[in-house]
Formats: C-alpha cells, structure tokens, sequence
C-alpha cells in the first residue's frame, strides 16, 4: 500500500503526540483480533472503562474504528480504510517502540 502523508501525520499525532498514545496502539491490535464493546476491551487489556471510553471517542471522531450496535452492546471495529493502511500503523508503532 502506498505511503499516505496525511494518514501518516495523523497516527503520528494520535499514537505519538499524545499520552494515550500507547493506550490507543493497544485497543487497535485488540480490535484487530475481535470486534469488541468498552466493557470487554477493558477487561482485556486491564484499563478502566472511562478510560477506554475515552480512547474510542478520539478513534471514532478521526475514522479509525466504525461502530456497530447499540448502548452498552455496541461494538466496535477497524474502519475497512484503516485496515488496509495497517502496515503504516504498525510501522509507526515500531518506530514509537510500542510492544505488541
């Protein structure tokens, strides 16, 4: 997939510009595995649900993740997009030094 400089400011931003970053990193290689609902994904990765809820307000309003469902069933995904840009996340990623 071809390098696309403004996708690559805005994972730069979203991963790298801020604390969450990480965090961020975390839900979408979990959301990767398995779409999931806010409950689940802070069971999974051991961070409270406002926190989450945070995480997932800030990938929905930049285009990363859709949403399915609704309330607290409401699961999310990886935008179909943003799936097929995932080598520039985890390049970004690599180079931000986060683990898998």
């Amino acid at each position: 997939m071809s390098d696309d400089p403004d996708f690559r400011r805005l994972l730069l931003f979203l991963l790298g510009g801020s604390r969450g970053g990480e965090n961020r990193a975390r839900i979408i290689r979990r959301l990767r595995v398995k779409p999931s609902n806010i409950n689940q994904l802070a069971g999974d990765l051991g961070l409270q649900y406002k926190a989450i809820q945070h995480h997932i307000r800030i990938l929905v309003s930049n285009s990363l993740l859709v949403a399915s469902g609704e309330r607290y069933g409401m699961l999310y995904s990886l935008n179909p997009w943003f799936e097929a840009h995932i080598d520039l996340f985890e390049q970004i990623c690599g180079k931000l030094g986060f683990k898998e």
